[in-house]
C-alpha cells in the first residue's frame, strides 16, 4: 500500500478543520440554511406557545385506600368502572409519589384509615393529586376524578345514606403536581423544543449530502485524500453549531418569555439535547447520502422524521391512549425519549432512573445511525 493511499485511511485534524471551515462558509454564503436554522426556532416557539393547547384523555390512577371497610370499597369501584382510568391499587404514598415523579402514574387518589368514622361524623376527605404538566388533561382528569366520587355520592344518596352532593359529608381536596400555574405553556414548550431540535438537525443535513451529489462537488472531493469520517464529521459540525443556536434560543424563551421552571438541571438538559441533535443531525445525514437527490430527501426527512415527532411521540397525544400499533412504533422513536426527558427536567426534575433509561436509548440511536451513515458513505461512485 502506498504512502497516499495510506494517508487517506488516517483521520487528519487539519483536513477536518478545512472541510469544517468550507462547509461554514457554505452554510453562512446559503441565506436560506441560516433563516431555517436561526429564525424559525423563534417564529416556532412564538407562535405555538402562544397559539396552541390541546385536550387528551385516559390516564392510568394509583388508589392508596387505608380504610379497608366496605365503604372505602365503594369509593374506589367508581374508579375501577371508570372507562377513564386503569387503577392500581397500593399501600403506601410514598410508593404512589415514586410513580407519580417517573410518570407511571397521573393520578393519586388517598383514602385516611379514618374515612368511614369520618364519613359518619359529616366531614371525611378524599385527596387527589394529579400530574398537572398537560393542563388541559389535568383538568380533564380532575373532572373524571370528581365524577367518580359524585357517582358514589349519588348513589349513596339514593340508598338513603346521605346527602347527594360531596359536601358536607365529603370534602375532596385536590391538587396539581409539576404544574401548579395549570398552564398549557408549561406542557408545549418542552415539546416545542424537540420539534425544533429535529427540524433543525434532520430537515437541514438532509440536504447537504443530496446537494452535493446533484452538484458534482462531491465527485472532486473523492480524488483528495480525505477520510471518510472527516468527510461525515465536517458535515456534522456546522449544523450541530447552528442546532444548538437554535436551543439557546428555545431556553431563553422559554425561561423569560413563557416563564416555564425549570425544575431539573439546566447542564442535563444541555448534555441530553445535543446528544438528541446528533441523532437528528445524523438521521438527516443518512437520508441524504442514501437518496442523492435534495427534494427525495426533504420528504423523507419530514415523513420520518418531523412529522413522527409531532404526531408520535407523545407531544400532542399520551401514547397510553392510542391503538398498539401507533403505541409500539412511538416506543422506538429517539423524539419519544426526548419529549419525556425534557418534560421530566423542566417539571418533575431529576428522576434518575427515567432520565437514565432515556439517555441510554438516545445514545444507542446515535451510535445505530452513525453507523449506517459511515456504511452509506463511500468513496466511490454509485
Amino acid at each position: 500500500m502506498s504512502a497516499e493511499h495510506a494517508d487517506t485511511h488516517r483521520l487528519s485534524w487539519r483536513r477536518l478543520r478545512a472541510l469544517t471551515l468550507k462547509e461554514t462558509r457554505q452554510l453562512l454564503r446559503d441565506k436560506s440554511n441560516l433563516m431555517v436554522g436561526l429564525f424559525l426556532p423563534v417564529v416556532l416557539i412564538l407562535v405555538f406557545g402562544y397559539g396552541l393547547s390541546f385536550d387528551i384523555k385516559n390516564a392510568p390512577v394509583a388508589i392508596v385506600s387505608q380504610d379497608t371497610s366496605p365503604t372505602a370499597r365503594d369509593v374506589v369501584a367508581g374508579f375501577h368502572l371508570s372507562p377513564y382510568f386503569t387503577v392500581t391499587t397500593l399501600h403506601s404514598m410514598d410508593e404512589a409519589h415514586r410513580m407519580m415523579r417517573s410518570g407511571e402514574v397521573e393520578i393519586i387518589v388517598y383514602l385516611q384509615s379514618d374515612f368511614s368514622r369520618r364519613l359518619a361524623a359529616g366531614n371525611a376527605t378524599i385527596q387527589v393529586l394529579v400530574n398537572g404538566v398537560d393542563a388541559a388533561r389535568a383538568r380533564m382528569l380532575e373532572g373524571f376524578a370528581q365524577g367518580a366520587i359524585a357517582q358514589w355520592s349519588t348513589k349513596r344518596a339514593a340508598a338513603g345514606e346521605g346527602s347527594a352532593m360531596l359536601t358536607p359529608a365529603v370534602r375532596l381536596e385536590t391538587r396539581l403536581w409539576f404544574n401548579e400555574a395549570n398552564t398549557s405553556t408549561y406542557f408545549l414548550v418542552p415539546g416545542l423544543i424537540v420539534l425544533i431540535m429535529t427540524l433543525n438537525g434532520s430537515l437541514l443535513t438532509s440536504l447537504v449530502m443530496a446537494r452535493e451529489w446533484e452538484r458534482g462537488t462531491l465527485e472532486s472531493l473523492f480524488v483528495t485524500p480525505i477520510h471518510t469520517g472527516e468527510l461525515i464529521a465536517s458535515k456534522l459540525i456546522p449544523y450541530f453549531g447552528v442546532g444548538l443556536a437554535g436551543l439557546a434560543m428555545c431556553l431563553l424563551a422559554g425561561k423569560f418569555l413563557f416563564f416555564v421552571p425549570i425544575r431539573g438541571s439546566l447542564l442535563l438538559i444541555v448534555l441530553i439535547s445535543m446528544l438528541y441533535l446528533v441523532v437528528s443531525l445524523s438521521l438527516g445525514l443518512l437520508i441524504s447520502a442514501a437518496t442523492k437527490n435534495q427534494f427525495l430527501a426533504s420528504q423523507i426527512a419530514l415523513i420520518t422524521s418531523f412529522l413522527p415527532a409531532l404526531m408520535l411521540s407523545g407531544f400532542i397525544f399520551d401514547l397510553r391512549s392510542v391503538p398498539f400499533v401507533v403505541r409500539a412504533v412511538g416506543s422506538v422513536l429517539p423524539p419519544t425519549y426526548y419529549v419525556e426527558a425534557l418534560q421530566t427536567l423542566f417539571l418533575a426534575g431529576n428522576v434518575r432512573g427515567l432520565l437514565i433509561k432515556d439517555t441510554a436509548i438516545l445514545l444507542i440511536a446515535a451510535i445505530v445511525l452513525l453507523v449506517l451513515i459511515r456504511k452509506n458513505t463511500k468513496k466511490q461512485l454509485a
